[in-house]
């Protein structure tokens, strides 16, 4: 535990509580404008809020270690030993190598056709009914329907899937009430994963299957198996149901870029990448310093915890042009909402595959989306995602 450091700006306000959670904007941009290094008394941790320095942090991994946890809290850091997510070096690099191959460029433009199929049905269902939830009906269905079949989760096991996966990123917050309460379901999904590894009950062909193919031939033990599902599933189902959500969001709210899409369909790349800089997925990690370091004029201890706010650096004034502003003509690929270098998310294509075959299939079937009540905000500690989000779907 550090005492406050004498030579760093201090900020006092929490970034954990529920109206920070909800509209965290202002205390990022408090944040960016006391400098690139500021202290977070509330938290004990030192914070990178600007894009420079966060992009350069995580690019740094040799320096940034991610193996003592990327959690705000200790308990957590210490439960999540053995996954990529929390492994450095030639470690990480192993853990990696055994599913990402699945993840890479190829493996997902196999995917593809399956995909847009799925996604055509799920947006077809959702005109039909006109008036829908767009977390529920449509943000939801798809990557439910994908990716655990991709991580060969067991079918019939799937009904608190999502239920867990926001729990374990809530326990990578401060041990507040929201990470409290979501311990109890975030060890039933590591016990239950372990479970699923221990009696081999996977999909054949799936991940999971080769994972535990490699158990056999010696190169994995059984113990490492299920961090390594759990790496894969939690991520790529928050990352993904953010972005499909947000985009449905700020498609209904901005009618100039719903219409600037519909005119050129080719800018949905760009459109992903804009509703990903715009509302981050991850809102933050933290890293711990190998050695004593200097950030602008503020020295880092060795040992120091270190909070990269992702969602911060992608609305800083002085890397971005009118950065609280939605446009997706934006050159907006240099967003560090997928993290950035060595822990990069793995799962950011099949996310950017999924959110752009919604988009495709959106912009088939339907001619305006509005929202037609109050959105709600999950309550998480690090995913930013909406609870609900009711819209009407308006035929083509």
């Amino acid at each position: 535990m550090f005492l406050r450091p004498a030579d760093v700006p201090v900020y006092r306000s929490s970034l954990y509580s529920r109206p920070a959670i909800v509209d965290p904007y202002p205390h990022y941009r408090q944040l960016r404008d006391l400098g690139p290094v500021v202290w977070l008394a509330r938290h004990r941790l030192y914070a990178l809020p600007r894009y420079a320095e966060c992009k350069a942090a995580l690019r740094n991994d040799g320096l940034y270690l991610s193996g003592h946890g990327v959690g705000v809290n200790l308990p957590t850091n210490r439960l999540s030993r053995g996954t990529t997510l929390c492994s450095d070096g030639a470690e990480h690099e192993r853990r990696r190598k055994l599913v990402a191959h699945r993840l890479m460029p190829r493996a997902l433009r196999e995917l593809g056709d399956s995909v847009d199929k799925q996604a055509r049905s799920v947006v077809e269902a959702a005109v039909r009914q006109g008036s829908v939830d767009a977390v529920s009906d449509l943000a939801i269905a798809l990557p439910l329907a994908v990716v655990p079949d991709l991580v060969g989760w067991p079918p019939d096991q799937r009904d608190r899937l999502l239920d867990w996966a926001a729990a374990t990123f809530d326990m990578l917050g401060p041990l507040n009430r929201q990470a409290i309460k979501a311990a109890p379901r975030s060890l039933q999904m590591l016990h239950f994963a372990h479970r699923v590894a221990r009696r081999r009950e996977v999909l054949p062909g799936s991940m999971a299957d080769e994972l535990l193919g490699a158990v056999d031939e010696g190169t994995l033990t059984l113990r490492e198996v299920s961090p390594l599902l759990l790496d894969y599933i939690a991520p790529s189902s928050d990352t993904t149901i953010s972005s499909i959500s947000s985009a449905i969001h700020l498609l209904a709210t901005h009618p100039d870029q719903w219409a600037l899409l519909k005119a050129d369909p080719t800018l949905i790349p760009n459109v992903v990448n804009e509703v990903v800089r715009f509302e981050s997925p991850v809102r933050a990690f933290t890293r711990k310093a190998l050695k004593e370091t200097t950030v602008g004029d503020v020295t880092i201890p060795a040992g120091a915890r270190v909070l990269l706010i992702y969602a911060s650096a992608n609305r800083d004034e002085r890397e971005w042009n009118a950065p609280d502003v939605f446009d997706i003509r934006n050159d907006a690929g240099r967003h560090v909402g997928f993290g950035n270098g060595a822990h990069a998310c793995a799962g950011q294509g099949l996310a950017r595959l999924e959110t752009s075959a919604v988009l495709r299939a959106l912009l088939d079937l339907v001619d305006r989306i509005e929202v037609i009540g109050e959105p709600a905000w999950a309550i998480n500690n690090v995913i930013r995602r909406h609870q609900y989000l009711p819209v009407r779907l308006i035929p083509a």
